[in-house]
């Protein structure tokens, strides 16, 4: 305590937080080395009569430079993990899911196609075909409501007669989700005689 109250001392801290005080003696340097946790009237003591610098700053660390304590039980985080790709079974199974669900919309296709498209070729192919199918099946039906509510305006109701193509369109879609669901069950390709392709 006698060598930290000379004034001749000089100090700098370090970039852990430690002070260090020297005072040269006949070519050689006594050396004092103090915490940051001196209490705060030594430290006191130590700014008014040691510090050469004024300009010193303590240090905001609330942890003195040293690394702040961790939970030893938290886990440390992990990226989700990519999922495991489709076995054959499962990759036939889901692609041809994809064509029978051609029998209620397009949504199945289109969930499907989402969700398993990255984890099985098989499915990724024939998902996309089922819902390109269907998404021309939905532009059908679009189209004669269309054009017989049309008919319907200009022949008093004799025109609405053609919104009867939308059953038959549908038997269409039934049939041929049917023979796609079949093909893809035993792992063979299926390509519908007609769908506009707009998923590439």
């Amino acid at each position: 305590m006698l060598a930290l109250a000379l004034p001749e001392c000089q100090s700098y801290r370090d970039p852990l937080g430690i002070t260090h005080c020297y005072k040269p003696i006949g070519g050689s340097s006594l050396c004092i080395s103090a915490r940051e946790s001196l209490s705060a009237d030594m430290h006191d003591s130590l700014e008014g009569t040691m510090m050469s610098d004024p300009n010193a700053q303590i240090p905001d660390d609330p942890y003195r430079g040293q690394r702040p304590p961790t939970d030893p039980y938290q886990a440390p985080y992990q990226g989700a993990a990519p999922a495991a790709p489709l076995s054959e079974t499962d990759d036939r199974q889901w692609a041809s899911f994809a064509h029978l669900g051609g029998i209620l919309s397009f949504l199945p296709a289109l969930l499907i196609w989402l969700i398993f498209k990255d984890r099985g070729r098989f499915t990724a192919v024939e998902a996309k075909e089922a819902l390109n199918f269907q998404i021309t099946v939905l532009f059908g039906y679009v189209a004669i409501n269309i054009v017989a509510s049309f008919l319907a305006a200009i022949t008093f109701g004799i025109g609405g007669v053609f919104g009867m193509l939308s059953g038959a369109l549908w038997l269409v879609s039934l049939i041929f989700s049917i023979l796609g669901f079949m093909q893809a069950k035993d792992g063979h390709h299926y390509r519908y005689p007609f769908a506009v392709r707009l998923i590439k």
